[in-house]
């Protein structure tokens, strides 16, 4: 077996290690999801058939929304941050493997982690309460899809914000940028297809859409056949091309460290 199964397992390994920290941060996205739901709920109430989604619709999306918290990483940036700003980046550099495509097999074994522990329990809270629209088993193999593709391009998004560390040296300002950005630009506050119709095109066009939006969008069942082609197909668009910004910036941040003596 190659490395980086090996670090996806041991990244993996890491975040299991404390389970009840875990089903904490499991109950407070369910707690969560409830008070966003009678929101949504009070919303779709007031106006029906909003974005094109029923009363049903809205609260399934507040629960999925709620279940990708964890495996998208919505409210955290990279580790890789931190060993920039304290100089043992150099030490990944020196590793006979790509820094990227070790932060990468890492992270995937962290989303693995949090998927197993934090997702479930709101959707199967959401479920006993609602009457959640569930997809068929092709549905869920497409969602399943759908939300590893999300997470490649958090990953990306999130790999080059640490990055900036570099030239920046505290990204504690970009950090609440993306904070914003992510939050809004996602769905995970309101649906994207409820925003005015100019908005709306531009942040369904934005790569964090594929974080939230189009995973929910997936599960939903409001993509199928070509479209459902064009969805993922929109997802991996962004993450081939994020990822190969990053590798282009690594390139970049290797050689101002070997010019500044690194």
């Amino acid at each position: 077996m190659g490395v980086f199964p090996w670090v996806a397992w041991y990244g993996f390994r890491r975040y299991t290690a404390y389970p009840l920290s875990s089903a904490a941060e499991a109950v407070t996205n369910t707690v969560f999801g409830f008070m966003r739901a009678y929101v949504l709920i009070a919303l779709w109430h007031a106006r029906p058939a909003l974005g094109g989604y029923d009363v049903a619709d809205a609260v399934t999306f507040c629960f999925i929304t709620q279940a990708m918290i964890g495996p998208v990483q919505l409210f955290r940036g990279l580790e890789l941050s931190e060993r920039i700003r304290s100089g043992d980046v150099a030490i990944d550099l020196y590793r006979p493997v790509g820094l990227q495509g070790w932060w990468l097999a890492d992270d995937i074994g962290r989303a693995s982690a949090e998927m197993l522990l934090r997702s479930a329990l709101p959707l199967v809270a959401g479920a006993v309460v609602f009457d959640l629209n569930v997809p068929s088993a092709p549905g869920l193999a497409a969602f399943a899809l759908s939300a590893m593709l999300g997470v490649l391009v958090s990953f990306a998004i999130r790999y080059l914000v640490a990055l900036a560390v570099f030239w920046l040296h505290d990204d504690r300002g970009l950090q609440s940028i993306a904070l914003v950005m992510s939050l809004f630009f996602s769905g995970m506050i309101l649906p994207l297809v409820v925003f005015p119709g100019w908005l709306a095109s531009i942040a369904q066009a934005m790569p964090w859409a594929a974080l939230v939006q189009v995973p929910a969008d997936v599960f939903l069942g409001k993509h199928t056949g070509t479209d459902l082609l064009g969805a993922l197909g929109f997802q991996a668009g962004w993450a081939v091309a994020l990822l190969a910004a990053g590798a282009a910036l690594t390139a970049a941040a290797r050689r101002k460290l070997v010019i500044h003596g690194g």
